[in-house]
């Protein structure tokens, strides 16, 4: 088989070659290697074992060093240099190779001794554009480019990558609010386009196993990264762009919103209506609203309209009382009808024309101008704007507009024209914000809610949405699609509104099942247009029960979530994953949209369609195999099978095997429950879940409350999980020692299954006690129970043991006899 994947490979290098660019030399440069050829430069360097960049500088052209997405350093000696007859390798320890053949010249990439991708044409000068292009295999399908809804397997289309908003959006959207230059594929690598600039990516839209890369200009860098799984992927990606801080904790709760709130009355009626029908809540988003009263005419105001808020300091702190965050959103564009606009236009703070006059244009909201946030004294201007609503007590804004949404190509910037620096604006919005917090507020974790951004973007902590996604099922069915491509790409708060954002429809069993998915995406925020109302405390008294029970069990969710929050900010992880991601032989998987896990204890399945009246409600889950549960009811499901056959997405290109357009696969399948009142949701075997009783907000939450769900897996012979806590609320909490972890571990042999819990303490943290109860899932009875070698009595109810436990610093072992 290795004979026929190397011979595929060379094959595909055959054709895919340049032969007019004429190897000259290689020798040691300051960051790794120099090869020169007749057309220019090729700079080699190396991050990780893992990762490697490739730079490329026509002959004539200069080295554009700056990036606005690596954080990283390149390690100067992970490089190490061989020769042989006609080619240069370049290979670090951890086995990725770097092949140059010098005649014809070909630049490929190794990992372990298999190919990973290969430059076909490399660089090439077109009239207007220049392009990388690269060999794919036949069989490879390919994720990334940002947030789009086209299915997982985007190969075959011809992606621009330049950040526009889609409103009313449903099941396709080519081009959204969050573009990114990068490409992912199902063989466990990326390829990261290090340039800031508008272009495309073509993921083989020629059907002729090419994928290119073009750009208007800018830095001819891309950095290959492998991993040995999905897991360590994402974990050399985010070593190299940043890790993703940790929100607060509040985040994690329910959020009041729409589109929007007119008056002071009308919002502090909304936050007692939610603590009246004890329906939890942590946060109100205010829209345009709180700046004017009109939706045209007022972006760029930013300050409180005191007619219809007449008193914001004493609704802000009220709310705060009543453990509700207040967010606000904000806008670039400054209106020439704005209180600021004199301001910002004499203090030269605006994107130019080529006189060095204010660019001025109309779009929906009125003429406006653009804040230029590439000059500092409009940064420091802007933060001063933020700095003075935080001291009114808002805890979290909103970047609204920031593609951004009308971008004049002839705007010139202090840093170039528009579309040079057009898909990093959001990203450098967010970094403002950011460093603004980490200057003034240095203990604060911020909450930065905005539409659009790059690579890297994570490390500035924005939580990003989906766009104005119509408020339809075909809005629904693409968002776990968008959240899962997302969190391949290191953002992981990628989101939706739910219930939908745009149109009249006003259809409650939509709602309920967007509200029961949304209990499982990263952020939940119900938001729309005010013409159907976003907040459950405003539906029919049935829908408004479903949808309580809904934010319910996302409040008892909060101890597994936090820890997923954690997760992310250490490793990369996205708290959305892709099935394949958790079990890697699961190729069915690989262009599945339908079904997710989150994190790797539940396998999710959202209902995207109305059920039929006097129909069955069950739904069919297809699992990696294993022990399952069903959530709602603790039980242990049972698998059927179904002979399944499945085909590359899109492109119908062989999955599995060579010479045939089909694979038929024996695959575990679950019939689950789903009745209104829940979606199917599955435990894996082997899972441990921490769960807190409901709570009225965050605020409420106590790590003494929380249960430990044990899902027992007799075919397993070990698993692990983690319960992290910290005060939710303290920036690099984790960093600073003030945090902590509990290990959690399964052993099993011989009939006896030994559950660990191991308490560890941050150097800054006391080491006050973990208090908790213990729930084992099993469908099998023990013969006995033992907590550290001291035999327990217990019951079995709905094959359900229940015990409790207190931790300080010593291990506790529970050993159940079957």
């Amino acid at each position: 088989m290795k004979n026929l994947i190397l011979f595929l490979f060379v094959s595909a290098l055959s054709w895919g070659q340049n032969a007019t660019r004429q190897f000259v030399s290689v020798e040691k440069s300051s960051n790794g290697f120099k090869v020169v050829v007749s057309d220019g430069v090729y700079y080699f360097s190396a991050y990780s074992g893992k990762m490697v960049e490739t730079t490329f500088i026509p002959n004539g052209q200069k080295h554009l060093v700056n990036s606005h997405a690596v954080v990283a350093s390149v390690e100067t000696n992970l490089l190490q240099l061989s020769q042989s007859t006609g080619v240069v390798r370049l290979t670090t320890a951890a086995g990725l190779k770097v092949n140059i053949q010098q005649k014809p010249f070909q630049i490929s990439y190794w990992h372990h001794d298999k190919p990973v991708i290969s430059e076909n044409w490399g660089y090439e000068k077109a009239d207007d554009s220049e392009k990388i292009h690269f060999n794919l295999t036949t069989d490879e399908l390919l994720y990334g480019a940002g947030a789009r809804a086209l299915g997982m397997n985007r190969r075959g289309y011809r992606l621009q990558l330049y950040n526009r908003a889609h409103y009313g959006y449903e099941e396709h959207s080519e081009l959204m609010n969050y573009t990114m230059p990068m490409v992912v594929s199902n063989k466990c690598y990326a390829i990261h386009f290090d340039n800031a600039q508008i272009g495309y990516l073509d993921l083989d839209s020629k059907k002729n196993n090419v994928l290119t890369y073009e750009t208007i200009g800018g830095r001819k860098t891309y950095q290959v990264i492998v991993g040995d799984d999905w897991k360590d992927l994402l974990a050399e990606y985010t070593n190299l762009t940043g890790h993703q801080p940790l929100p607060p904790r509040w985040v994690f709760g329910n959020f009041a919103s729409r589109f929007g709130y007119h008056s002071e009355e009308e919002a502090r009626n909304v936050v007692n209506q939610f603590r009246k029908d004890s329906i939890p809540l942590d946060a109100i988003i205010f829209d345009l609203y709180w700046f004017g009263k009109e939706i045209q005419g007022t972006l760029g105001n930013l300050s409180f309209y005191t007619d219809s808020f007449p008193h914001p300091k004493e609704m802000i702190s009220d709310f705060k009382n009543q453990g509700v965050k207040t967010v606000l959103i904000t806008e670039p564009f400054i209106l020439t009808t704005s209180k600021k606009w004199q301001e910002v236009s004499d203090k030269k703070l605006l994107g130019t024309n080529e006189e060095g006059a204010p660019y001025t244009y109309d779009f929906y909201f009125g003429n406006t101008g653009l804040l230029d946030l590439f000059k500092p004294e409009t940064r420091t201007w802007f933060w001063d704007i933020y700095k003075d609503l935080h001291s009114y007590g808002a805890r979290g804004f909103w970047g609204d507009l920031g593609e951004p949404e009308v971008h004049p190509a002839k705007l010139k910037h202090a840093v170039g024209y528009a579309d040079e620096v057009h898909n990093i604006y959001g990203h450098e919005w967010a970094k403002l914000i950011y460093e603004g917090y980490q200057k003034d507020y240095p203990n604060e974790r911020p909450f930065i809610l905005m539409r659009s951004g790059s690579t890297g973007t994570q490390r500035f902590g924005i939580i990003p949405w989906s766009g104005d996604v119509n408020r339809t099922w075909g809005g629904l069915r693409p968002q776990m699609e968008i959240t899962m491509q997302m969190g391949l790409q290191g953002i992981a708060y990628m989101h939706s509104d739910l219930g939908g954002f745009g149109g009249p429809n006003n259809d409650p069993e939509l709602y309920v099942r967007w509200l029961q998915y949304g209990v499982f995406q990263p952020i939940f925020r119900p938001h729309g247009q005010e013409e159907v109302p976003s907040e459950a405390i405003f539906k029919d008294e049935k829908t408004k029960q479903l949808a309580k029970e809904a934010i319910e069990l996302r409040y008892q969710m909060l101890p597994y979530n936090y820890s997923l929050a954690f997760e992310n900010h250490v490793n990369g992880i996205p708290l959305m994953r892709p099935v394949f991601m958790e079990d890697s032989s699961a190729h069915w998987s690989d262009s599945l949209a339908t079904e997710y896990m989150w994190g790797s204890c539940f396998l999710v399945k959202p209902i995207t369609k109305k059920i039929e009246e006097n129909t069955m409600p069950m739904q069919g889950v297809h699992a990696p195999s294993g022990t399952w549960y069903n959530f709602q009811t603790g039980q242990r499901l049972s698998p059927l099978k179904r002979i399944v056959t499945m085909y590359v997405s899109d492109t119908k290109r062989k999955l599995f095997k060579k010479g045939h357009e089909s694979s038929s696969i024996d695959l575990p399948y679950y019939l689950v429950n789903g009745d209104l009142n829940s979606i199917p949701v599955m435990v894996k075997g082997g899972s441990f879940v921490p769960m807190s009783p409901i709570i009225q907000s965050t605020e409420a939450y106590s790590d003494t409350m929380v249960t430990i769900h044990y899902y027992d897996a007799p075919e397993l012979t070990e698993s692990q999980g983690i319960w992290y806590e910290d005060d939710g609320l303290t920036n690099e909490a984790y960093e600073k020692g003030a945090y902590k972890l509990l290990q959690m571990s399964m052993f099993q042999k011989a009939k006896k299954t030994n559950l660990s819990f191991d308490p560890n303490y941050g150097a800054k943290m006391m080491k006050h006690a973990f208090v908790f109860g213990v729930e084992i899932h099993s469908a099998r009875i023990p013969k006995s129970i033992s907590v550290n070698g001291k035999k327990m009595k217990f019951e079995v109810v709905d094959q359900k043991i229940k015990l409790r436990m207190t931790l300080t610093e010593e291990v506790q072992n529970i050993q159940l006899n079957w």
